[in-house]
């Protein structure tokens, strides 16, 4: 099936569902069924975008221009996932615990909103790593229509494109409680201390990148290419820096580059 015969069935597939509250973070995958959702349904689509610790307060702001530039419908739902003692010990199947919670919020604010169905902005490429959310949304019933329609990340950044949407080339993201490892407590503090780091190296010019934080230790993840740069004798010790007034007793740099989902390895040597 070629990448046109995917979009048409993805945007019948939305016709088909009457009304439908998109679970939406500005991000590429969220972005671009939200923007497919309105084109099939018009006004008959509401976003529903979580505040949280989880995720920066940039990528609330950027949710709410996107809706307030195309006029879709759009609500602010507050979420605290540290509010269960049980994931914030960051066990394995703490994505399960979170999505679960967190898509039974939605749920409930859709159908008061009168929007009973709800779906959010998997695909194709999401089967290949370890996703314990996706039972939770399949226990559920939340629709994964980019899934369905056979689209991986490459086709919907193509697409989004062809669309103009400003999110086709932005840098993939992830829960920030992907930057520690299983077992390793989160706290507020600890959140707040990885946005930072992150927020300095992007103002330094690193797009795609991630801090994942061992204890004491930053281990900073930068794809390949922008390896050299960051390991010059200038941008390290300014790094170095930083992360330390910020609470890293120790600054390190990942050989191998950025890594979508790395920490997963520890569940691989269980």
């Amino acid at each position: 099936m070629d990448l046109q015969e995917k979009y048409n069935g993805l945007l019948n597939g939305l016709k088909g569902l009457g009304r439908l509250a998109v679970a939406f973070s500005a991000g590429v995958d969220s972005t671009f069924l939200l923007a497919c959702a309105q084109m099939a349904l018009g006004d008959q689509v509401v976003a529903i975008t979580v505040r949280s610790d989880f995720f920066p307060q940039e990528e609330l702001a950027e949710a709410e221009a996107y809706c307030r530039e195309r006029g879709i419908q759009h609500s602010i739902l507050p979420f605290d996932p540290l509010a269960d003692p049980a994931l914030a010990k960051n066990p394995p199947e703490r994505c399960y615990l979170c999505k679960r919670m967190l898509f039974q919020q939605i749920l409930a604010e859709g159908e008061k909103l009168g929007f009973y169905t709800v779906a959010d902005g998997s695909n194709l490429d999401d089967l290949q790593d370890y996703r314990p959310g996706r039972r939770a949304l399949e226990e559920l019933g939340i629709l994964s229509p980019l899934r369905e329609a056979g689209l991986t990340k490459a086709d919907i950044r193509a697409l989004s494109k062809s669309l103009s949407l400003k999110t086709w080339d932005k840098p993939a993201f992830a829960c920030l409680a992907s930057r520690f490892p299983y077992g390793e407590p989160i706290t507020r503090e600890r959140l707040a201390q990885v946005v930072a780091a992150e927020e300095f190296l992007r103002a330094m010019g690193f797009a795609q990148l991630r801090v994942r934080a061992h204890g004491s230790i930053a281990r900073i993840e930068v794809p390949a290419e922008d390896i050299p740069r960051l390991a010059a004798l200038e941008a390290r010790q300014t790094v170095i820096k930083r992360l330390r007034q910020l609470g890293f007793l120790y600054v390190t740099l990942d050989l191998e580059g950025y890594k979508m989902g790395s920490l997963n390895r520890e569940l691989e040597r269980s």
